[in-house]
Protein backbone atom coordinates (compact mmCIF):
# COMPACT_ATOMS: atom_id res chain seq x y z
CA UNK A 1 0.00 0.00 0.00
CA UNK A 2 1.12 3.47 -1.17
CA UNK A 3 2.05 5.79 2.05
CA UNK A 4 0.77 9.31 1.86
CA UNK A 5 2.28 12.07 3.01
CA UNK A 6 -0.34 14.78 4.97
CA UNK A 7 -0.02 17.89 6.23
CA UNK A 8 -0.33 17.77 9.85
CA UNK A 9 -3.34 20.01 10.67
CA UNK A 10 -5.59 18.17 8.28
CA UNK A 11 -5.60 15.44 10.79
CA UNK A 12 -6.38 17.79 13.57
CA UNK A 13 -3.19 18.85 14.85
CA UNK A 14 -3.06 22.30 16.10
CA UNK A 15 -0.34 23.33 14.04
CA UNK A 16 -1.13 26.42 12.76
CA UNK A 17 0.00 29.96 13.21
CA UNK A 18 -2.96 30.25 15.42
CA UNK A 19 -2.66 27.45 17.53
CA UNK A 20 -5.84 26.20 15.31
CA UNK A 21 -6.09 22.68 13.15
CA UNK A 22 -7.69 22.36 9.41
CA UNK A 23 -9.37 19.05 10.31
CA UNK A 24 -10.77 17.13 6.98
CA UNK A 25 -12.73 14.62 7.83
CA UNK A 26 -13.51 13.25 4.67
CA UNK A 27 -13.95 9.01 5.35
CA UNK A 28 -10.91 8.52 3.27
CA UNK A 29 -8.43 9.98 5.32
CA UNK A 30 -10.00 8.44 8.48
CA UNK A 31 -9.64 5.08 6.20
CA UNK A 32 -6.04 5.90 5.68
CA UNK A 33 -5.13 6.66 8.73
CA UNK A 34 -6.75 3.53 10.12
CA UNK A 35 -4.48 1.37 7.28
CA UNK A 36 -1.31 3.04 8.95
CA UNK A 37 -0.92 5.01 5.41
CA UNK A 38 -0.44 8.55 6.45
CA UNK A 39 3.12 9.82 7.37
CA UNK A 40 2.00 13.89 8.43
CA UNK A 41 4.11 16.78 9.30
CA UNK A 42 3.86 20.35 9.15
CA UNK A 43 6.81 21.65 7.71
CA UNK A 44 6.75 24.57 9.59
CA UNK A 45 6.61 23.28 13.02
CA UNK A 46 9.54 20.65 11.65
CA UNK A 47 11.55 23.69 10.28
CA UNK A 48 11.39 24.60 13.83
CA UNK A 49 8.58 27.22 14.06
CA UNK A 50 6.42 27.29 16.85
CA UNK A 51 2.95 27.61 17.67
CA UNK A 52 1.39 29.97 17.85
CA UNK A 53 3.42 32.33 15.38
CA UNK A 54 2.99 35.62 13.02
CA UNK A 55 1.51 34.82 10.31
CA UNK A 56 4.19 34.58 7.18
CA UNK A 57 3.68 35.14 3.47
CA UNK A 58 6.00 34.59 0.58
CA UNK A 59 7.67 38.14 -0.03
CA UNK A 60 8.90 39.14 -3.95
CA UNK A 61 7.25 37.33 -6.31
CA UNK A 62 7.63 33.42 -7.41
CA UNK A 63 6.10 31.25 -4.77
CA UNK A 64 8.10 28.74 -3.49
CA UNK A 65 10.35 27.85 -6.16
CA UNK A 66 11.69 31.77 -5.94
CA UNK A 67 12.18 30.80 -2.33
CA UNK A 68 14.29 27.77 -2.90
CA UNK A 69 16.40 29.54 -5.40
CA UNK A 70 16.81 32.75 -3.15
CA UNK A 71 14.91 34.69 -4.94
CA UNK A 72 12.07 35.56 -2.55
CA UNK A 73 11.97 34.80 1.29
CA UNK A 74 9.15 33.98 3.43
CA UNK A 75 8.16 36.87 6.06
CA UNK A 76 5.85 37.38 8.81
CA UNK A 77 3.63 39.95 9.48
CA UNK A 78 6.03 41.94 11.65
CA UNK A 79 9.00 41.70 8.98
CA UNK A 80 10.48 38.69 10.71
CA UNK A 81 12.80 36.81 7.80
CA UNK A 82 11.63 33.04 8.43
CA UNK A 83 13.08 31.86 5.15
CA UNK A 84 15.00 29.17 6.73
CA UNK A 85 12.87 27.78 9.24
CA UNK A 86 10.58 27.08 6.00
CA UNK A 87 13.27 26.05 3.61
CA UNK A 88 14.69 23.65 6.43
CA UNK A 89 10.68 22.40 6.96
CA UNK A 90 10.21 21.68 3.30
CA UNK A 91 14.04 19.81 3.32
CA UNK A 92 12.20 17.36 6.33
CA UNK A 93 9.51 16.57 3.97
CA UNK A 94 11.11 15.46 1.54
CA UNK A 95 13.35 13.19 3.97
CA UNK A 96 10.16 11.85 4.44
CA UNK A 97 9.24 11.21 1.19
CA UNK A 98 12.60 9.79 0.53
CA UNK A 99 12.18 7.26 3.49
CA UNK A 100 8.80 6.13 2.84
CA UNK A 101 8.80 6.05 -1.00
CA UNK A 102 6.32 8.40 -1.10
CA UNK A 103 4.42 9.53 -4.38
CA UNK A 104 1.12 11.89 -3.06
CA UNK A 105 1.24 14.52 -0.91
CA UNK A 106 -2.31 15.84 0.68
CA UNK A 107 -1.04 19.20 1.94
CA UNK A 108 -3.12 22.10 2.87
CA UNK A 109 -3.83 24.80 0.38
CA UNK A 110 -2.88 28.58 0.51
CA UNK A 111 -0.49 27.63 3.23
CA UNK A 112 3.19 29.77 2.28
CA UNK A 113 4.34 26.25 3.42
CA UNK A 114 2.17 23.85 1.51
CA UNK A 115 -0.31 25.73 -0.54
CA UNK A 116 -0.34 23.72 -4.30
CA UNK A 117 -2.19 25.98 -6.60
CA UNK A 118 -3.12 29.13 -4.52
CA UNK A 119 -1.13 30.97 -1.62
CA UNK A 120 -1.98 34.08 0.16
CA UNK A 121 -0.27 37.23 -1.55
CA UNK A 122 2.29 39.09 0.71
CA UNK A 123 -0.16 42.19 2.20
CA UNK A 124 -1.50 39.93 4.73
CA UNK A 125 -5.09 41.21 3.20
CA UNK A 126 -6.14 37.51 3.00
CA UNK A 127 -6.18 37.89 -0.60
CA UNK A 128 -5.08 34.39 -2.50
CA UNK A 129 -2.62 34.36 -5.51
CA UNK A 130 -1.79 31.31 -8.01
CA UNK A 131 1.51 30.26 -6.61
CA UNK A 132 2.92 26.85 -4.41
CA UNK A 133 4.20 27.03 -1.00
CA UNK A 134 7.87 26.07 -0.32
CA UNK A 135 7.25 22.48 0.93
CA UNK A 136 5.05 22.00 -2.47
CA UNK A 137 7.38 23.48 -4.65
CA UNK A 138 10.20 21.50 -3.32
CA UNK A 139 8.38 17.73 -3.38
CA UNK A 140 6.79 18.69 -6.76
CA UNK A 141 10.38 18.91 -7.84
CA UNK A 142 11.32 16.10 -6.59
CA UNK A 143 8.61 13.86 -8.64
CA UNK A 144 5.93 13.97 -6.07
CA UNK A 145 2.46 14.47 -7.00
CA UNK A 146 0.62 17.71 -4.77
CA UNK A 147 -2.97 17.53 -3.29
CA UNK A 148 -5.00 19.67 -1.36
CA UNK A 149 -7.78 18.93 1.05
CA UNK A 150 -10.39 19.34 -1.24
CA UNK A 151 -9.39 16.58 -3.73
CA UNK A 152 -9.16 13.42 -1.71
CA UNK A 153 -11.67 12.05 -3.82
CA UNK A 154 -8.53 12.52 -6.41
CA UNK A 155 -5.75 11.16 -4.57
CA UNK A 156 -7.98 7.33 -4.21
CA UNK A 157 -8.35 7.75 -8.44
CA UNK A 158 -4.47 8.27 -8.51
CA UNK A 159 -3.68 5.52 -6.29
CA UNK A 160 -5.56 3.38 -7.27
CA UNK A 161 -3.29 3.28 -10.91
CA UNK A 162 -0.14 1.90 -8.12
CA UNK A 163 -2.11 -0.37 -6.45
CA UNK A 164 -3.05 -2.55 -9.24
Amino acid sequence: MEKILLSKCLLGAKVRYDSKDNLCQHPLIQQWQQEGRLITLCPEMAGGLTTPRDPAAIIGGGGGHAVLKKLARVETIKGHDVTEAYIQGAQKALELIKQHHIKVAILKERSPSCGGREIYASNFTGQKISGEGVTAALLRQHGVKIFNETQIDQVAAYLKRYEK
